[in-house]
């Protein structure tokens, strides 16, 4: 298959397996190696993480000892090796080692390539072409995490001009490939400074940062209010309910099932926090599961927070709903806007995390800590515009923000379609600029 990808190459290319032009290294299982034994100093050792940046992160790194490092001599790294992730979520990334300051390993996840037939630096951008990377998905195995085993590596069918040409091709790539990973990673600040903007706007405008006349709270998200704002304990002003799951060994429950029912996989939906209004859910409970269960059928408008794994996240119910135990509910009174509330939590989020949120690996926020939970309350009509003040400004964020990420795709598409020419010889490289090439295509 991968053969047919390059089967139109320049005069002078060769096709060749990629283990008769490097050799492959990877850790086969862990040796019994667990995280217990790593290290504050030592050393390094690399995971997929490490190696995403456009320059291999030897900072954020596990360390092991010398015994665990000297087991496996063919992984120590040297300058000029490839990595290729060869497991889970980040399967197929590619870097290269280059400056390497420390002795240095990698975990079962990577694979290390050494080159002896071909330019490391082409090899490099050779993996990491679009054609490589096509067939690294249709080769990949493993139902849950996807993996690619070495045997399958070595077999990959790589286009190989000469050496020289190999060198240009590099020296090409690594300028044109550098100056848009530097336009990529202004995009990324930019695009979390407006994320920081947006945040600190909502927590603005629900403690009435426009107001002059203020009084200091004792919130712990708040310093002041505007003074004729009250403070209120949420559950005074709306009704708190939870959920819950109809037993799943009475078949009987789960039959015709119409009720809407909200569990952490809607969490997905609202993390953004650009939707207010929940509409849809993947599971439905039936009135029979409801009426021999905790659950409630709450009311559109209804504001409901996870409390567990995705703990934080909130949203307001579109039609009547129901949720597992995994949340809690407002259902607001006369005189609590819904939506006003609804953003008075998202502003606090960081402050539910970090103060009240148990757990060390997921999160749990506890009901009675909740039902303490108080919030800043100005008058009825204060709250419809605070909440159109809020809408107005993400709006406007979010359009600035989905013209940087459109454009950061552009730019991603055209690095890989710079690449995918380069390394194919779709042009010559001592003559053409990277400004020249869209769609893997040279313009005249």
């Amino acid at each position: 298959m991968t053969e047919a990808l390059f089967a139109t190459l320049p005069s002078g290319w060769e096709t060749k397996r990629l283990d008769k032009v490097a050799t492959v290294h990877a850790r086969i299982g862990w040796k019994a190696l667990t995280a217990a034994e790593y290290q504050p100093t030592g050393y390094a050792f690399l995971s997929t993480p490490n190696i995403k940046t456009p320059n291999i992160d030897f900072e954020s790194v596990n360390y092991i000892s010398k015994f665990r490092f000297d087991e496996s001599p063919d992984l120590k790294l040297q300058n000029e090796d490839v990595l290729l992730a060869k497991d889970g979520s980040t399967l197929g990334i590619v870097n290269i080692v280059s400056g390497l300051r420390q002795e240095a390993t990698v975990n079962g996840s990577i694979a290390i390539l050494r080159a002896f037939g071909i330019d490391p630096r082409f090899l490099r951008f050779v993996l990491a072409s679009s054609e490589i990377q096509g067939h690294i998905g249709s080769v990949k195995d493993g139902m849950g995490v996807p993996h690619l085993f070495q045997r399958d590596i070595k077999r990959f069918q790589l286009p190989v001009p000469p050496l020289a040409e190999q060198r240009r091709i590099a020296d090409f790539l690594n300028v044109e490939t550098t100056r848009i990973d530097a336009l990529l990673s202004s995009q990324q600040r930019l695009l979390a400074l407006l994320s920081a903007r947006r945040a600190a706007g909502v927590v603005t405008a629900v403690s009435g940062g426009d107001h002059s006349d203020r009084l200091a709270t004792n919130l712990p998200w708040l310093q002041s209010l505007p003074a004729h704002w009250q403070m209120v304990r949420v559950g005074l002003v709306a009704r708190m309910g939870s959920g819950h799951t109809p037993s799943r060994s009475r078949p009987e429950w789960w039959l015709d099932c119409t009720i809407p029912w909200i569990t952490t996989g809607e969490v997905k939906q609202v993390r953004s926090d650009r939707i207010e209004d929940l509409h849809l859910t993947r599971e439905k409970i039936s009135e029979l599961g409801l009426a021999n269960s905790s659950a409630e059928l709450c009311p559109e408008g209804t504001v409901f927070l996870c409390r567990t794994a995705s703990a934080g996240y909130s949203g307001v119910m579109g039609t009547d709903m129901a949720t597992s135990q995994d949340f809690v509910t407002w259902t607001c009174g006369p005189r609590l806007n819904p939506y006003y509330l609804l953003w008075c939590l998202r502003a606090m989020r960081p402050d539910l995390l970090g103060r009240l949120a148990m757990g060390s690996t997921h999160k749990t926020i506890y009901v009675p800590d909740l039902q303490m939970l108080r919030i800043p309350l100005p008058p009825l009509a204060e709250q419809t515009e605070i909440v159109e003040s809020i809408r107005r400004q993400n709006r406007e964020i979010d359009v600035l923000a989905d013209k940087v990420r459109r454009q950061g795709e552009l730019l991603t598409e055209r690095r890989q379609a710079l690449i995918a020419a380069a390394v194919t010889g779709q042009f010559d490289v001592s003559t053409a600029s990277g400004r020249n090439v869209t769609d893997g295509v040279p313009k005249a």
